[in-house]
């Protein structure tokens, strides 16, 4: 790796190469403000905000290499073109090559970039993966220095790996934007917290390990900052709450309950994932298609009466893998989603948007998944999405305002 600034947590200000490239270089007075929540939808300036949005995981991996660089902007460009407002995106990489976190507590100072594009992002602070280092790393870090572990879920429960975890969370949430001055806890363009990637807990299938962890990180980061919204992160598997849910899922459970998880006070919207062709994967595509759009209604009712908390269609996406693919499939299982989202919010029922799996600019092929959208090659699917996303901006009973929320009006 290139040279490194390293600067441990014990020696004064910390300068975090995050790489939040949603974050604009504006001043603050220009009136962009907090999203919200207000019952079960998303507001902002006491205005409904509907969105389409998109994830990028890989946005922070990609900048840190100066060469690199013009794919995010790129990126960006395209996704605004498209009408695409909300960015999700990785605020970790723990460990292994171009770490963000090389040991807990010492940081890898890269270039902070910033760009115009006004796009909100969502913010995830860790994985439950082994990608980009996740809990694996925290306890392996734990591990190495004699604290006694067990399993990778220890991550949930070790007080050593658990403060580790907060120990990140602080530095994220008070680092000072080089170019503004402002901190991240204070600027509006984050539009939410993930407190971790699709969270599981395989070591309590009953989710109580789980439960207990939500509750007291989510209570850490709104201790740091009350101006944000938070959430889990998580995929929508139901537990024990409710027993006669779980036939809803995808025949396992994985140490969440969608209901328990979610009514914590700290958490302000509920998220899911929909992947049909993973998790079902002997299963046609009307088949596979019926489960999603069970899946979507199912967690609409129960986020609208049960939780009373705004719901986003945080991960979905079609495989090019899948047998028979075509981007007429894809197209047409975009379009099922994208319908059932906008009529959902149409009527009141407390979806604020979704988050295709995911958008990619041109000369990325190592980071290709199958999910993978290029807009600027993806003509129809760029068509689909930009029509959503005409929809979703159309909601609002001031347009213009919405729009320019969405980044119409961002600097040239």
């Amino acid at each position: 790796m290139a040279s490194l600034l390293r600067t441990s947590y014990n020696r004064g200000s910390l300068v975090i190469a995050l790489v939040f490239l949603g974050v604009h270089v504006r001043s603050f007075e220009d009136s962009l403000g907090f999203v919200q929540v207000r019952n079960t939808e998303f507001v902002v300036n006491g205005s409904p905000f509907y969105f389409n949005g998109f994830n990028a995981y890989w946005m922070m991996h990609v900048a840190a290499e100066t060469s690199e660089r013009h794919k995010v902007s790129n990126l960006f460009a395209e996704a605004v073109a498209a009408g695409l407002c909300v960015c999700r995106t990785w605020a970790f990489s723990d460990g292994g090559y171009r770490a963000l976190q090389i040991s807990p507590g010492v940081y890898d100072e890269r270039v902070f970039q910033a760009n115009k594009y006004r796009v909100r992002l969502i913010l995830s602070l860790s994985n439950n993966y082994h990608d980009f280092g996740g809990k694996a790393q925290y306890v392996n870090w734990a591990k190495d220095a004699g604290v006694p572990v067990n399993s990778e879920d220890d991550f949930y429960s070790n007080p050593v790996v658990k403060d580790h975890y907060k120990n990140h969370v602080m530095r994220v949430l008070t680092r000072i934007n080089t170019i503004t001055g402002v901190a991240y806890k204070d600027d509006p363009i984050i539009m939410a917290w993930e407190l971790m990637n699709e969270p599981r807990c395989l070591d309590d299938s009953a989710g109580i390990t789980l439960n207990r962890w939500v509750e007291e990180m989510s209570s850490f980061v709104k201790s740091l900052d009350n101006k944000h919204l938070v959430e889990i992160g998580m995929e929508g598997f139901y537990g024990d709450s409710m027993p006669e849910k779980k036939q809803l899922n995808p025949g396992y459970q994985v140490g969440t309950d969608f209901l328990t998880n979610n009514l914590i006070e700290d958490i302000d919207f509920a998220t899911i994932h929909a992947y049909p062709d993973q998790w079902l994967p002997g299963q046609n595509e009307k088949d596979q298609m019926e489960f999603v759009q069970r899946w979507l209604s199912s967690h609409l009712t129960d986020s609208r009466t049960i939780l009373k908390k705004p719901l986003v269609f945080a991960e979905f996406g079609k495989s090019k893998k899948a047998a028979g693919y075509s981007i007429n499939e894809r197209d047409a299982y975009l379009n099922m989603i994208y319908n059932a989202t906008y009529n959902s919010a149409r009527s009141g029922g407390g979806i604020g948007g979704g988050l295709v799996w995911q958008i990619m600019t041109q000369g990325m092929e190592s980071f290709y998944d199958g999910y993978e959208i290029i807009l600027s090659q993806d003509s129809s699917t760029n068509g689909v999405i930009a029509t959503q996303s005409q929809q979703m901006a159309g909601l609002a009973h001031v347009q213009r305002l919405v729009l320019s929320q969405c980044g119409e009006d961002f600097e040239r």
